[in-house]
C-alpha cells in the first residue's frame, strides 16, 4: 500500500505500474505538455517531470510510497528535483539544457505512432513537420543594413531588473524578460524592417521527412535527423528527433525480442491433441501440433523458437513466440456421459467421511454477497480463521 497516489495520478498510472509503464506514460505526457507546444500551462510540465523523476528512481519511489510528497520533498540525499527540461533532454537524448549554452538550436521532438507490424517488418513513413528557416530576403538580419540596433531599455542584455522596496533597508530584486525587445537584446527600426519575415529573421516552412523504421526497433526508440530542425541566425541548425510510440496489438504483446500471445482451447483438444494455425505478422502461416496423449494443462506456457521479434540490425535472428494456453472447460456434463468419461480417466481418490459429517451443496461464489438469503449479520468475520456461519460452523468456498 502507498500513502498517497498524487504522482501516480499525474502520470495516469497505477501504484503497481512497472518502470516501463511509467516511462511510457511520461513520454506521452512530456511531449503533449512541453511548453513549446503548451505555453499556457508550464506548471503542468513541471509536475509531470517531478512525478517521473520520483517514480523512475527505485529509492525515491520507495520513499514516496512510504511517506508521500512530504517525505520526498523533505530533503536528504538524492531527493532534490532537477530542471524539468534537463530530464526531458536526457530522456529523449536531445542534449543540452533549455537555455542553449552551445551554438546550436535546441532539438524539436515529434512522436510517431507505429503498429507492431511496422516494428516487425520495417517500413518507411512520411511525416510532415513545420520548422523555422532563416529568411533568404534579409539573410536573417531582420531588415536592411543598419536596421538592427541595441535595445536601449535593457542595454542589450535581454532582461530588465526591477527593484521593489519591502521596508526600511529591505529591497527585493527581480529579473524579467525585456518587454521592448522580448529578450533578444536588440530592436529593429520599423521603417527598415524586412517585409518578408516582418523583422522575425526566420520564416516557417513545411517539410516532409521520410522516417525509415528498421526491423526490430522498439517502443520509445529515437530516430534523429541531424540539422533538419529549426534555424536561427548565428547558430547551428537544430535536430529533429522522432520518438516511436508502439500501438497495442490485438493478438501479440512484445517483451524484448519475444512475442506473447494467448490461445484458448477446449478441453477435448487439451486432452486429445490438436493441430492449429497461427498467422504471423509477415503473413506466414505456422502450424502447431499437440499429439494425442500429450495433455495441455490450463495456464501452461509453450514456445516456438525463432518466431518472435527480429533483432534490431540483425533481423535474421529472432526471439521466441510464447503461447499461453487457457483451457475452456464445459459448463456441465450429461449424466450418461459422466460414467463413460470416468472410466477413461485415472481413478478418483477415495476420501474417508465421518458419520457425523454435515452435508452442504456448493453454490456460485459472489464476492459482493455477504449475507445468506438477505439476512443481515448472517456471518461473523474472523480475519485469522476465515468466515463462520450463524450457528458457528465454518463455511468454505470451493475453488472454481
Amino acid at each position: 500500500m502507498v500513502k498517497e497516489t498524487g504522482y501516480y495520478d499525474i502520470l495516469g498510472v497505477k501504484p503497481n505500474s512497472t518502470p516501463e509503464e511509467i516511462k511510457k506514460a511520461y513520454r506521452k505526457l512530456a511531449l503533449k505538455f512541453h511548453p513549446d507546444k503548451n505555453p499556457d500551462d508550464p506548471e503542468k510540465f513541471k509536475l509531470i517531470s517531478h512525478a517521473y523523476e520520483t517514480l523512475s528512481d527505485p529509492k525515491k519511489r520507495e520513499i514516496y510510497d512510504k511517506g508521500g510528497e512530504e517525505a520526498i520533498k523533505g530533503g536528504g540525499s538524492n531527493t532534490e528535483f532537477h530542471n524539468p527540461f534537463d530530464i526531458f533532454n536526457m530522456f529523449f537524448g536531445t542534449g543540452g539544457s533549455r537555455k542553449q549554452s552551445s551554438r546550436k538550436v535546441k532539438s524539436v521532438v515529434h512522436q510517431l505512432s507505429v503498429s507492431l507490424e511496422d516494428l516487425y517488418n520495417g517500413t518507411t513513413r512520411k511525416l510532415a513537420v513545420k520548422k523555422n528557416v532563416i529568411c533568404s530576403k534579409c539573410d536573417g538580419k531582420g531588415g536592411k543594413q543598419g536596421a538592427v540596433e541595441k535595445c536601449t531599455t535593457c542595454k542589450g542584455t535581454g532582461v530588465q531588473v526591477h527593484i521593489r522596496r519591502l521596508g526600511p533597508g529591505m529591497v527585493q530584486q527581480m529579473q524579467a524578460v525585456c518587454s521592448d525587445c522580448r529578450g533578444e537584446g536588440e530592436r529593429i527600426d520599423p521603417k527598415l524592417r524586412c517585409k518578408t519575415c516582418e523583422g522575425k529573421k526566420v520564416l516557417q516552412e513545411r517539410k516532409i521527412l521520410e522516417v525509415h523504421i528498421d526491423k526490430g526497433m522498439k517502443d520509445g526508440e529515437n530516430i534523429k535527423f541531424h540539422g533538419e530542425g529549426d534555424q536561427e541566425p548565428g547558430l547551428e541548425p537544430g535536430d529533429i528527433v522522432i520518438v516511436l510510440d508502439e500501438k497495442r496489438h490485438d493478438i501479440y504483446t512484445r517483451k524484448g525480442i519475444d512475442l506473447l500471445m494467448n490461445m484458448e482451447i477446449p478441453l477435448v483438444e487439451a486432452l486429445c491433441g490438436f493441430r492449429k494455425t497461427i498467422k504471423t505478422m509477415d503473413n506466414r502461416t505456422l502450424v502447431i501440433t499437440a499429439h494425442p496423449g500429450e495433455v495441455i494443462k490450463d495456464n501452461e506456457i509453450k514456445c516456438i523458437m525463432n518466431e518472435g521479434m527480429p533483432t534490431h540490425r540483425n533481423p535474421f535472428e529472432k526471439g521466441r513466440l510464447i503461447i499461453h494456453f487457457q483451457v475452456k472447460f464445459p459448463e456441465t456434463l450429461a449424466l450418461d456421459k459422466v460414467k463413460a468419461i470416468e472410466k477413461l480417466l485415472p481413478a478418483r481418490p477415495e476420501g474417508m467421511i465421518p458419520d457425523d459429517a454435515e452435508e452442504h451443496d456448493l453454490v456460485e461464489y459472489d464476492p459482493s454477497e455477504r449475507n445468506h438469503r438477505g439476512h443481515q449479520d448472517a456471518y461473523m468475520e474472523d480475519d485469522d480463521e476465515g468466515h463462520f456461519g450463524p450457528h458457528g460452523q465454518r463455511v468454505q468456498c470451493a475453488n472454481q
